[in-house]
């Protein structure tokens, strides 16, 4: 279970920066014109709204944080190492490791860290698969994506699904990733998936006040065609306001499972 964060499916959270734009329904806005909002994006009521650390939205600036934050992935590194377990750490709950408006100075400098913590498997979730391969096209003079790297997209939608698995499936192969993710949370319908399936499957409803209601269904289907595409599923949560998100549970069924990684290459 999660040793530094409340996220069930990582041990640690690290956020080199804090800040970023709503670019989709995963964020809490509609799927379709005409459709209500979500519950909104949780970074940005949590860092805006009620600690005005940043200012949401495009052309806002991000904010770096602290040294100490920084130097934290390399002490859970050491403690790794001679725990000779590998933990996973997720980069960046409060931002994306993608966005455009990020200096690439900053993303430098995050791919430094990483390469520094062999011990860590980092997951990098964005919602701007897009972008990840030529911000990390060597050609263009950009860091390459380390060799401890996951890389997961947010795919709520079927819509969402069909424009990103497949680009999302390319990373790893031009990039040679550990494995990819596919974050499903918050689920807004029903999605059929492919051979691009990313490697793991983790389902959850919208949680908070406005939350937008996952039909159980939707989440079982998933986790047949997980199993019959040989992903790994991870159910997070049922979602919705109150205190009793629904855990791991589904139908009285535990899914708490990631891949398997090996030790750190000699």
């Amino acid at each position: 279970m999660a040793q530094n964060t409340k996220i069930e499916w990582c041990d640690h959270t690290f956020n080199p920066w804090i800040g970023c734009t709503r670019v989709g329904p995963g964020c809490g806005l509609p799927t379709a014109p005409g459709e209500p909002e979500g519950a909104g994006c949780y970074a940005e009521t949590l860092m805006d709204h009620r600690y005005g650390r940043v200012e949401w939205g495009a052309g806002r600036p991000r904010a770096r944080t602290a040294v100490s934050t920084w130097n934290q992935p390399r002490r859970w590194n050491r403690d790794a190492e001679k725990a000779e377990t590998r933990p996973f750490v997720f980069c960046a709950s409060l931002a994306d490791v993608f966005d455009n408006e990020v200096p690439e100075q900053w993303r430098a400098d995050l791919f430094e860290l990483i390469e520094e913590t062999p011990n860590l498997v980092w997951l990098l979730l964005t919602k701007r698969i897009c972008n990840v391969r030529k911000m990390t096209d060597p050609m263009r003079g950009c860091r390459i994506i380390p060799p401890n790297v996951a890389i997961g997209a947010t795919m709520v939608t079927q819509r969402e699904y069909d424009r990103d698995a497949r680009q999302l499936a390319e990373v790893k192969h031009f990039a040679d990733v550990l494995f990819t993710f596919g974050s499903f949370e918050p689920l807004l319908g029903s999605i059929i998936i492919d051979d691009n399936a990313p490697d793991w499957i983790i389902v959850g409803g919208e949680s908070g006040r406005n939350a937008r209601p996952m039909d159980l269904h939707w989440a079982r289907s998933l986790q047949r065609q997980a199993f019959h595409h040989g992903r790994v599923f991870n159910f997070k949560q049922r979602g919705g306001s109150s205190s009793d998100k629904g855990g791991h549970y589904l139908d009285g069924q535990t899914y708490f499972a990631r891949p398997s990684i090996g030790k750190v290459a000699a």
